[in-house]
């Protein structure tokens, strides 16, 4: 009974001195929360979409500017682009929505069109490099109506366009085969301190012998 214990006190030890896999969804830093969250998501409590964009608007810039009255793409937004293409190669089972913006200056109506011009440009570029067009569900305009910095003048900052993430494909073959977490958590086993399960069991192993 001695030795059972001696044995359970080890374990607890190695454990608490490594963190978790997957502890990084946990900002509280609680063992045991990053399973919680993991359940969440598999039960459908927890949007898969919603997670990865979020992921996606962190690691990558989600949004281009362009020039008075243009959709052309300068170099700072294809390579902003670029970024965005070869995070989005490595999920092919999601897909995502472009939305463009303008300032204030002109009509409505010359606005919803030339916000759907930009939309259409990142769209295009984004196609030519390598991503399928059938990934990019939508393109959508807001023109005018969704500025950064409230302003009746010309602003950089509004003339824009902004790519999310808007859910999965349906058919993909690694879409609803209960192999969620090799979309979600592609890193997941790789986020443990190595040789954290080495560690608890050559401790086990040494308390046995």
């Amino acid at each position: 009974m001695i030795r059972t214990a001696a044995i359970f006190g080890i374990l607890l030890a190695a454990a608490a001195c490594e963190r978790e896999a997957g502890r990084e969804l946990n900002r509280a830093g609680d063992f045991g929360e990053s399973t919680l969250s993991n359940a969440a998501v598999m039960s459908g409590e927890r949007s898969f979409a919603i997670q990865l964009a979020s992921r996606f608007a962190k690691e990558v810039p989600t949004t281009i500017n362009f020039d008075f009255d243009s959709a052309r793409l300068d170099q700072t937004a294809r390579s902003v682009l670029d970024r965005q293409a070869v995070w989005i190669r490595q999920f092919p089972e999601v897909r995502f929505r472009v939305f463009g913006h303008t300032d204030a200056v002109g009509s409505n109506a010359y606005n919803k069109s030339l916000g759907l011009r930009r939309a259409r440009a990142a769209v295009t570029y984004l196609v030519s490099r390598g991503i399928s067009r059938s990934r990019l569900e939508a393109v959508v305009s807001y023109g005018e109506t969704q500025p950064l910095i409230p302003t009746p003048e010309r602003e950089r900052r509004n003339r824009r366009t902004v790519t999310e993430v808007s859910g999965f494909l349906k058919r993909h073959p690694t879409v609803l085969d209960g192999k969620y977490a090799q979309i979600i958590y592609r890193e997941y086993l790789e986020s443990a301190v190595p040789g954290t399960t080495l560690t608890a069991q050559q401790s086990l192993e040494r308390t046995l012998q």
